[in-house]
C-alpha cells in the first residue's frame, strides 16, 4: 500500500514567520497536533503541540497574562520549529512510513513532491487505519492463528483446507518475530460461519497444523473513551 492512498491531502501548513499564537489557533481549529512549516512554499521545518508547550513554560513562568499574550503573538514559529524534517513521497510504501515513525519515535510525517512542496500528511492514526483495513476485522469476526513450518507449499496447503470448508478468506498475515528458525506464525481471518462449520474446520486443521488459537470477536459495540 502506498502513502498516497492513506495520507491526508490538502494539509494545513504555516509560514515560518507566523506566530506561536496563530499556530496554536490553527491546531485547535483543525484538531491537529503538528503542522509543516514552509518558506516560499517549500518545507523548512515542522512544529508540534509539544514544541509549543516546551517553548512557553520556561519563558512565561513569572509573566502576567498581558506579557504572556505578547510573547506568544510575537515569537515566530521558525524560532521553535524542528528544521529539516523527515519527509516522505507519495509513492513510498505505508510500511516505510511506519518504520520511519517507529525508529524515530515520531507520530506524523509530511509528504512532499519533487519541489519540496507539502502535498500531504500521514500519521500514526492513518497507519492504524491501514492495519485495521488489511486485517479485515470489520468484515470478518473469526481469526485463526497457526505456527507452521516455513517451507514452500505449507501456506498454500493451509489455505486450501480452509477453502475446502467453504470459508471465505478475508486476510492472511504472517510473522516470523516470535518463532524458531524454519517456522512462521500465520493469522487468517475468515468471514462469519456457523459454530458447527467452524468446529468441523478446526478439527481438520488440528490434525495437520499447530493451532495457536481460534477467536470470534464482536466489534459491533466498541468501547468509547469518556470525554
Amino acid at each position: 500500500m502506498l502513502v498516497k492512498q492513506w495520507m491526508a491531502t490538502e494539509p494545513i501548513v504555516i509560514d515560518e514567520d507566523i506566530s506561536i499564537m496563530k499556530a496554536c489557533q490553527l491546531m485547535k481549529e483543525h484538531s491537529i497536533r503538528r503542522i509543516p512549516v514552509v518558506k516560499q512554499d517549500r518545507i523548512v521545518g515542522i512544529v508540534s503541540d509539544r514544541d509549543i508547550k516546551d517553548a512557553a513554560p520556561s519563558k512565561t513562568a513569572s509573566m502576567d497574562d498581558h506579557e504572556l499574550y505578547y510573547l506568544l503573538s510575537e515569537t515566530k514559529i521558525k524560532d521553535i520549529m524542528t528544521p529539516h524534517p523527515l519527509t516522505l513521497r507519495k509513492n513510498d510504501s505505508v510500511e516505510k512510513a511506519a518504520v520511519i515513525m517507529l525508529e524515530n519515535r515520531i507520530s506524523g510525517l509530511p509528504v512532499v513532491n519533487d519541489k519540496d512542496q507539502v502535498v500531504g500528511m500521514i500519521t500514526q492514526t492513518d497507519i492504524f487505519k491501514v492495519m485495521v483495513s488489511i486485517t479485515g476485522i470489520y468484515r470478518s469476526p473469526i481469526q485463526l492463528a497457526f505456527d507452521i513450518e516455513d517451507h514452500p507449499g505449507s501456506l498454500n496447503k493451509l489455505v486450501n483446507i480452509i477453502r475446502s470448508h467453504e470459508a471465505r478468506l478475508a486476510s492472511v498475515l504472517t510473522c516470523q518475530e516470535h518463532v524458531s528458525s524454519g517456522r512462521r506464525e500465520v493469522y487468517v481471518r475468515i468471514r462469519d460461519i456457523s459454530d458447527k462449520k467452524l468446529e468441523t474446520l478446526v478439527e481438520e486443521l488440528k490434525e495437520k497444523f499447530n493451532i495457536l488459537y481460534v477467536i470470534r470477536e464482536d466489534i459491533s459495540e466498541i468501547p468509547k473513551k469518556v470525554r
